[in-house]
């Protein structure tokens, strides 16, 4: 009789696409089969020493173990802000305008909750990360999606990008309230220039939008790349906010800790919301994560040397596999085309037997989005020895297709 009960909310998610692969891998490893697996962005890596030993002093003081500031401590918030101004010359009030949050993920379900009313329409470039879509979604508005498109670099191709939007905003119907964006992107490591955000901005203050900014990779860039803030446009803190997380750069995706950054207005409906529903991070990890910003950032270079290396190692030995894939200049995966002899089975079949059949594990397209189908994104989250040995297996693998 309970089945009767309805479960409206959680009805409007999806079977999770990356379930079924992650299903599957636990069933090949519960049976005994080694999985070489490049299918989650779980760096490998361990935290840097510093952070960790500062996490243990300050968790050994008693005083530390109660209820935290929900918002941030004084001490992280002033850290976020000195960061921004040190990376990207962006002067922030670290009372009004940063909040600290439990990874990216709590972030854009709570913003999407204080931020947006049933019916809203929600721009997110397709495809993305999913929480980009389904935490408006939940939040009962409205998410339209099109089609990122970019070159064989992976630069976005900007023009066409704002020409997609300005459509949308010129449909009374389709008319934004905010535009999610994410670059580096996720999960096809497209970039932009900082141009993109100055056109980007002037665009919402003429259409009258909000900009929310996802720079989860900001810190991961190769061949010279930097990644802009759109806090650098001129007039962004009036339409944007941006959010960072320190699970990539410094390997602390366990401990979920990033930020928002912008606007006053968004940041004060984040920072009020999140009074009502939390109490903030563990203090300890709050005080570690304040040195991690404010420390020598040697670390981030060295984790970002490793996925630079671990980029030339994959792609030379999946070439010499039969499976050529181009190099991006940001982030930790590599976004992989179907090899022109399995493009038939779709991303989801093509996972699902390389997982089978070859022992590999990656993230098919289709669940980032209709976009994405034709592409797996390959985390570079092991070693040289496995990835070349997923090469070999790869090899097998692809060698069935031309019989």
């Amino acid at each position: 009789m309970f089945d009767e009960i309805e479960f409206k909310r959680v009805d409007l998610l999806p079977k999770y696409v990356f379930a079924e692969v992650n299903e599957l891998k636990m069933k090949e490893r519960h049976a005994g089969k080694d999985v070489i697996d490049f299918s989650m962005g779980n760096p490998d890596g361990d935290t840097p020493e510093h952070i960790r030993l500062k996490l243990i002093e300050s968790a050994i003081k008693t005083k530390t173990h109660g209820y935290s500031a929900s918002k941030g401590i004084p001490k992280l918030l002033i850290a976020i802000s000195d960061w921004y101004k040190r990376r990207y010359n962006v002067t922030l009030d670290p009372q009004t305008q940063c909040v600290a949050t439990m990874g990216s993920k709590e972030g854009y379900a709570h913003i999407a909750y204080a931020c947006t009313n049933a019916g809203d329409n929600i721009v997110v470039p397709d495809p993305t990360y999913p929480i980009h879509n389904y935490a408006f979604i939940l939040a009962g508005a409205n998410v339209i999606n099109f089609g990122l498109e970019f070159d064989e670099d992976y630069n976005v191709l900007e023009d066409k990008f704002m020409e997609d939007l300005q459509g949308l905003c010129d449909d009374p119907k389709t008319k934004p309230k905010f535009i999610v964006v994410n670059f580096p992107h996720n999960p096809s490591t497209a970039t932009v220039t900082p141009d993109f955000y100055v056109r980007l901005v002037a665009m919402a203050k003429k259409e009258r939008f909000y900009i929310i900014s996802d720079i989860a990779y900001g810190d991961i860039t190769f061949d010279g790349y930097k990644t802009p803030s759109i806090l650098e446009a001129p007039g962004a803190i009036d339409v944007a906010v941006e959010s960072f997380t320190l699970s990539k750069s410094y390997n602390m995706a366990g401990w979920r800790v990033g930020f928002f950054v912008g606007n006053t207005r968004l940041i004060a409906a984040l920072q009020k919301i999140k009074s009502w529903l939390d109490y903030g991070m563990f203090t300890p990890i709050q005080v570690a994560a304040t040195v991690a910003l404010n420390g020598d950032q040697l670390c981030v270079q060295d984790i970002t040397d490793k996925y630079d290396h671990r980029q030339d190692v994959l792609i030379e030995a999946f070439d010499r596999a039969g499976w050529k894939i181009r190099r991006n200049k940001a982030s930790m995966f590599v976004w992989a085309k179907l090899p022109e002899c399995a493009e038939h089975l779709g991303s989801l079949e093509f996972s699902k037997r390389l997982l089978t059949e070859a022992g590999i594990a990656v993230a098919p397209g289709i669940g980032f989005g209709d976009h994405g189908e034709g592409y797996v994104r390959i985390a570079l989250i092991e070693n040289d020895k496995r990835i070349r040995q997923a090469a070999k297996n790869i090899k097998k693998f692809l060698a069935g297709f031309e019989k």
